[in-house]
């Protein structure tokens, strides 16, 4: 992948806990600075496959391997283009600590 391709912007969210007064309550705030990445939606074929008919978006991000990409978990979200995306899932991609991929859905209602 070249990093041209890498023409959108992330932000993380990670969840913290806080009181309201009257219990803990969880709520997500931004987490490091703003990424750049590449994105592609997953097609409605392949949704179509794995049983999967709502109001959601599946996509799939590609991140430059660091130490703060490789220390999110599917416990933080993202936030892309102002949607607010849950994450499925990271791997690595290529085997050679360069990209991340991650997976992540939104909906889209």
């Amino acid at each position: 992948m070249r990093t041209g391709n890498l023409d959108r912007y992330l932000q993380f969210q990670r969840a913290t806990l806080s009181d309201d007064g009257f219990q803990m309550v969880e709520a997500f705030a931004n987490h490091g600075t703003r990424i750049s990445a590449n994105r592609k939606d997953v097609s409605d074929a392949e949704r179509y496959r794995a049983n999967e008919v709502s109001a959601i978006i599946t996509t799939r991000f590609v991140v430059r391997y660091s130490s703060f990409t490789a220390a999110l978990t599917p416990k933080d979200r993202l936030t892309c283009e102002g949607r607010i995306y849950n994450i499925s899932g990271i791997k690595e991609m290529d085997g050679r600590r360069q990209y991340l991929e991650i997976t992540a859905a939104a909906r889209v209602d």
